[in-house]
């Protein structure tokens, strides 16, 4: 049997222990096993992990200089959510413990999200799609 294909998003944060603090909050849990003084393997789901590395540590996996999440996009983060509350549930969270805006919530009725930026300026947005719309659509 095949095993399913794991994402492991790479992000460089400032502050280690204020990213896990943050993302503690947020209801995420983290490996262990994965982790040092230097990274922090955030467990999204079974087969996604965000691995959170301190800056000077990122750097020696790339030759490229490190983007400035306060000032560029790097990169969108989108998680689904399994329903409208628990967007606003997520997004709420992330506003009261550090994160700030990114974008104005989007509600197309058949799909609601809003997004955030977590305390190093990575843009994190949280979706909720009504799947028996969706597939009445195709």
């Amino acid at each position: 049997m095949t095993q399913p294909q794991m994402i492991f998003v790479n992000l460089p944060v400032k502050d280690l222990e204020a990213s896990k603090n943050f993302f503690s909050k947020l209801g995420f849990g983290f490996n262990p096993q994965f982790s040092d003084e230097t990274t922090a393997c955030l467990v999204i789901s079974d087969t996604i992990f965000s691995m959170l590395i301190t800056e000077p540590r990122f750097k020696e996996f790339t030759k490229k200089e490190i983007a400035d999440a306060g000032r560029t996009t790097e990169v969108l983060l989108a998680l689904s959510a399994e329903s409208r509350e628990k967007v606003d549930e997520m997004a709420d969270t992330a506003l009261a413990n550090g994160g700030s805006p990114a974008n104005d919530p989007m509600d197309e009725g058949f799909m609601y999200g809003r997004s955030f930026q977590d305390p190093d300026g990575h843009i994190w947005e949280v979706v909720w799609m009504d799947q028996a719309a969706v597939e009445g659509q195709a």
